[in-house]
């Protein structure tokens, strides 16, 4: 018999903790080991259980969970994923969370719904089986913040890596629920670029390094990133404030030009398109594809019929291979691809599949993703000398 992963719920909320618990129950890969309504429950119940993961409230009695998570960072590291409501400021407070060494943002449960169940239990699991197969290196950041990168925790490679309960859930569809396949035909190549990426668990920081690394003139970005609705919004935001370029969170009909990138928003697919010499998105409603909404493989297709070798396709940390057959179509549609190599992912899935679909030109280390798009298209230290 495999082991399961073995889980905290710490939320004071006793709907949730039930409704969470009842989620992972329904699964053979988890087994929930304890349930804290504050962050001083949990801190007792940690000096005799030691789950593989614990989920997270931020907004708790007595301590937050955000101070909760810190001192949980600095004494006894764990893969935890943070489970917020959609309210503005949990947004931002979760992506604090991020940067404080959380490896995933989950949505609270909207009870009662059959799209939740559908749906919702799907991303409950994905996060805690990623928040399992996260791999931690803590490094400290600037102002003493945390964040988690690089090697695996002794408990995740000491267990054998559960399997998904794929039978239990709805089935898992391809891009052509929302839009038909490349058709072989070679799309004229033009001076401009276009840079596509996707990225899953890890992508949040990972992105944030990649883009603060992008001078002025970098080509126009389009991004996919897993993300709740209402995140996507705080954290383009946040990403603005750091980087050079702008950033913003995609509406319908946006250009894409050069020094600006484009964040799909959760809950939407998001597609690129061409009219003309003009790239814009489109940004659209459909059902979960590769079980992600918005997905890569969305975007990554859209590309391979729009743009063609107009595009540079980039593959971050992430879990599944959301984003692996696209891959494959923009490659095959002459489009440069990039993914990142296992060391520097916090999940090594999504990039790992592609490579093994063959769908990449080159594997490099996070910190060297810019450089080679920018190398790519012949920009590389025209803006920024330093870097």
């Amino acid at each position: 018999m495999r082991e399961k992963i073995k889980v905290m719920i710490v939320d004071d909320s006793a709907v949730v903790r039930e409704t969470l618990a009842e989620i992972l129950g329904a699964s053979a890969d988890f087994e929930v080991v304890a349930t804290a309504a504050d962050p001083y429950i949990a801190a007792k119940k940690l000096t005799t259980v030691v789950p593989d993961v614990i989920t997270l409230d931020i907004e708790m009695p007595r301590m937050d969970g955000l101070s909760f998570l810190r001192h949980l960072m600095q004494q006894h590291p764990l893969p935890v994923v943070v489970c917020s409501s959609m309210a503005e400021s949990g947004s931002a407070n979760a992506l604090a969370a991020l940067e404080y060494g959380a490896v995933e943002i989950l949505e609270k449960p909207k009870m009662g719904t059959k799209q939740f169940l559908e749906e919702s239990r799907v991303s409950v699991w994905n996060a805690v089986r990623a928040a399992y197969e996260a791999r931690f290196k803590l490094t400290r950041l600037s102002g003493g913040r945390l964040v988690a990168t690089g090697t695996s925790s002794a408990a995740a490679q000491a267990r054998p890596r559960p399997v998904a309960d794929d039978h239990e859930i709805q089935p898992k569809r391809s891009a052509d629920a929302i839009l038909p396949a490349p058709s072989g035909r070679r799309v004229p190549e033009t001076t401009e670029k276009i840079v596509c990426i996707g990225a899953s668990t890890g992508g949040t920081e990972a992105l944030r390094e990649v883009l603060q690394s992008m001078p002025l003139n970098a080509p126009g970005i389009v991004i996919v990133q897993h993300m709740p609705e209402k995140f996507t919004a705080a954290f383009a935001k946040r990403l603005d404030s750091l980087c050079e370029i702008t950033v913003k969170e995609a509406e319908n009909n946006d250009t894409v030009i050069t020094g600006h990138a484009l964040i799909a928003p959760g809950n939407k697919h998001l597609l690129l398109r061409r009219s003309g010499a003009r790239f814009y998105v489109e940004v659209r409603e459909g059902p979960l594809v590769s079980r992600h909404r918005p997905s890569v493989d969305v975007l990554f297709r859209s590309a391979a019929r729009d743009a063609g070798p107009n595009a540079i396709g980039v593959i971050m940390t992430g879990m599944g291979d959301d984003g692996a057959t696209g891959m494959l179509e923009m490659h095959q549609a002459g489009a440069y691809t990039i993914a990142q190599d296992e060391a520097s992912c916090v999940v090594f899935g999504m990039p790992n599949e592609a490579i093994k679909r063959n769908a990449v030109d080159t594997v490099v280390g996070l910190e060297k993703i810019s450089r080679t798009v920018l190398e790519r298209v012949g920009r590389y230290g025209s803006q920024n000398p330093h870097r």
